[in-house]
């Protein structure tokens, strides 16, 4: 049985067919990657996917569980956690306590506990400041829990962004353009974190991403989008040497210049 199976996920938007008839399967132990050019329909799968949107047509099932019609929160409470494109933090709010909003569905204090002050909301404090401080840790963040997140770095923010979403406890994160903006040194610090996650933090990762050196470094599988259609998905190598892809998205200089080093 695959973690995630989208069968024929269709979604219009006006006139514009953003998806049609999408279909992929992640399995368990998965580094996935979806690529694309601008406008081919990716964050609208990954919104989609989390409930913002609902597709017009098809079937999403997540551990064999249907998700279309459920509500974003239950679907983070199913164990689907996920990054944006523009990066979404609390500015005026530390590090720590940005991680720990993350960490609120898994939060099971009632609200007398909380009211009263009783020694078990006072023990779930703790334990969860302790796993928050675990995430800074793994995410690279040490010594800057106290810091605002407005003033970090544009790089240190992406890694907030992802201790945050792994402290919804995930089986499945989502990262919708993880290294944008980033130079090469951080794009390879970041990929070292993503592998490490899989199996420890995470079933599966399923990315978007433009960085080809990312893609290619990473990646079991790719599933490439155009105009709202898939157009190719396999192992990184299958995928660029694809005519359809190398004509559609990237043009074979470009695919070769972004590839290597």
């Amino acid at each position: 049985m695959s973690l995630l199976e989208l069968r024929d996920i269709s979604k219009r938007f006006g006139g514009l067919q953003a998806l049609a008839r999408v279909s992929l399967k992640l399995e368990e132990g998965m580094i996935a990657s979806l690529i694309g050019p601008n406008g081919a329909g990716k964050t609208t799968l990954f919104n989609t996917l989390t409930g913002i949107y609902r597709p017009d047509a098809g079937e999403i099932r997540f551990q064999n569980r249907p998700l279309v019609g459920l509500k974003p929160e239950k679907i983070t409470s199913a164990g689907i956690s996920r990054t944006f494109q523009n990066i979404r933090l609390f500015s005026h709010m530390t590090v720590l306590e940005n991680v720990l909003v993350g960490m609120h569905s898994r939060t099971r204090t009632s609200l007398s506990d909380i009211l009263l002050g009783t020694r078990k909301f006072h023990a779930r404090e703790q334990a969860a400041k302790r796993k928050a401080m675990e995430l800074i840790e793994l995410t690279g963040l040490t010594g800057r829990e106290g810091e605002w997140a407005h003033r970090l770095s544009y790089g240190e923010q992406r890694r907030l962004e992802i201790a945050r979403a792994l402290g919804a406890e995930p089986k499945l994160l989502l990262l919708d353009e993880p290294t944008a903006g980033m130079n090469t040194s951080e794009a390879y610090s970041l990929m070292n974190l993503f592998k490490g996650l899989v199996g420890p933090y995470v079933q599966a990762i399923l990315l978007i991403e433009h960085n080809m050196r990312v893609v290619m470094g990473i990646s079991h599988r790719v599933h490439v989008l155009d105009y709202g259609e898939k157009i190719a998905e396999g192992h990184p190598d299958e995928v660029r040497q694809n005519p359809r892809v190398i004509e559609a998205y990237l043009g074979q200089g470009r695919w070769s210049e972004n590839a290597h080093g």
